[in-house]
């Protein structure tokens, strides 16, 4: 028997997702029944112990990271769909590149206007929840509040209903697209909340029914610049997703395989986004940058930059913004970020020292002879930009990646339940039973 879901008018996404959906089923189970047994990669002892680092294991339809191009969303690189995505001035709309995402297809302007109503439409949040946030301490870091606010979502969440009720497995997906809708209209709300209590008096305006996810997000921090909210679509659609591999995208996916919905699976994925070695990244780069800016004012020479580097690698620190696990080449990403400023900042200083910072680190890094890729990430600009416009507390920062991952993580979840996706999980190995595999395939 069909799924009992609350019905709503927008259904042209539901129904291009059914079909795509029916032709990805036949493509599993063909290639389950002809190839389900053959290699496709090798396991090394060294993989096993460093993290599972370049191992082939995870089915991941959102997007690809490719070591020379970059991220690619649904085969299109960043570039590409910013040529190519319905636009709100110059920038792709959040909605565009989330339908992008869900289907595999470029939206007509319509499609991205309908999904764009449809959010807005959702992007209140029950009095309760709001009253929730507004009582936590001001001192609970920004991603906890983060995490608890996503969490409190899964309230009379659509797909536990089905799951409860008489759904096939075969439908669930139907209410993940649900939920993941209602995670993506109401987490900008939820972080703005945050943002407002922990740093600001506390109120805030409604979310608007004519506004994209973005200018909502911006008008609800407290901003009214139009080149703010083209930033923050910049932002949205450069940590909108990232492949299946990193750690928030993984955990997400682990715990939605035990057909957990998404906004309790999502929530463990903010908690992973947290970490220092993850998330946490964007705002050590510009704590860094400031530290640096302090130093060698607002017109350093090479040499200032290059002696300023120097001490934090004799301190046997990491270059905060420079190094990628996968990318070989300057993150794409990035030179958006200095395209942005190009178009949009004529003069700050502390993104002039950003642009004077990729002139002379990735030689000092080669030099170094340490680094697989001495070039810069996407971390290397985003939050200088942020801090031009005035957002400038850091611990802030990993809330908008989290209001952006948001929109990858649940379109894989949503496509995790179309696949019929299992549980994870792999076999745990003890360190002499590790040590045994090696001398029996060593002999």
């Amino acid at each position: 028997m069909a799924c009992k879901l609350l019905v709503r008018k927008f259904q042209s996404l539901r129904v291009i997702l059914e079909e795509k959906i029916t032709v990805n089923r036949e493509r599993v189970a063909k290639l389950r029944r002809d190839n389900g047994e053959t290699v496709i990669d090798q396991i090394t002892a060294d993989q096993i112990v460093k993290g599972m680092r370049g191992m082939r294991a995870l089915v991941n339809e959102t997007s690809t990271l490719d070591p020379y191009s970059g991220i690619k969303f649904r085969g299109l690189t960043i570039p590409e769909c910013q040529a190519r995505l319905p636009k709100k001035h110059n920038q792709p709309l959040p909605e565009s590149v989330y339908w992008l995402l869900l289907t595999g297809d470029i939206p007509t302007p319509s499609q991205a206007e309908e999904l764009r109503s449809e959010l807005a439409s959702r992007a209140s949040l029950p009095q309760h929840i709001e009253d929730m946030l507004n009582s936590l301490p001001k001192s609970l870091h920004p991603m906890v509040q983060l995490s608890i606010g996503v969490n409190s979502l899964c309230e009379g969440n659509q797909f536990d209903k089905a799951f409860k009720s008489d759904c096939k497995r075969a439908d669930y997906w139907k209410s993940a697209l649900e939920d993941a809708l209602n995670l993506v209209a109401k987490i900008p709300r939820i972080a703005a909340i945050i943002y407002r209590n922990a740093f600001k008096d506390g109120k805030i305006c409604a979310p608007s029914q004519s506004c994209d996810l973005a200018e909502n997000l911006g008008r609800m921090l407290g901003w009214d610049d139009p080149n703010f909210f083209e930033l923050l679509r910049l932002y949205l659609t450069l940590h909108s997703d990232h492949e299946g591999g990193n750690v928030s995208a993984h955990t997400t996916h682990l715990v939605g395989s035990g057909l957990c919905d998404v906004f309790r699976s999502y929530s463990s994925g903010l908690n992973a986004l947290a970490g220092p070695l993850h998330g946490l990244a964007n705002q050590e780069v510009l704590k860094w940058l400031i530290e640096l800016w302090k130093i060698v004012g607002d017109n350093p020479t090479e040499d200032d930059i290059r002696k300023y580097v120097e001490g934090t690698m004799k301190k046997g620190q990491v270059v905060p913004g420079y190094g990628h696990a996968v990318l070989r080449v300057p993150d794409p990403r990035f030179l958006i970020e200095l395209e942005y400023k190009k178009n949009y900042i004529q003069n700050d200083p502390l993104l002039n020292i950003v642009e004077l910072c990729y002139k002379v680190i990735p030689d000092m890094l080669k030099q170094q002879g340490k680094a697989k890729n001495p070039y810069p990430n996407v971390d290397a600009g985003s939050g200088a930009l942020l801090h031009h416009y005035g957002l400038r507390e850091y611990e802030f920062f990993t809330v908008l990646f989290g209001v952006s991952r948001a929109i990858g993580c649940s379109a894989s979840q949503v496509w995790d339940r179309a696949l019929l996706l299992p549980i994870e999980r792999p076999i745990s190995l003890t360190l002499e039973s590790l040590e045994e595999l090696v001398q029996q395939a060593k002999s």
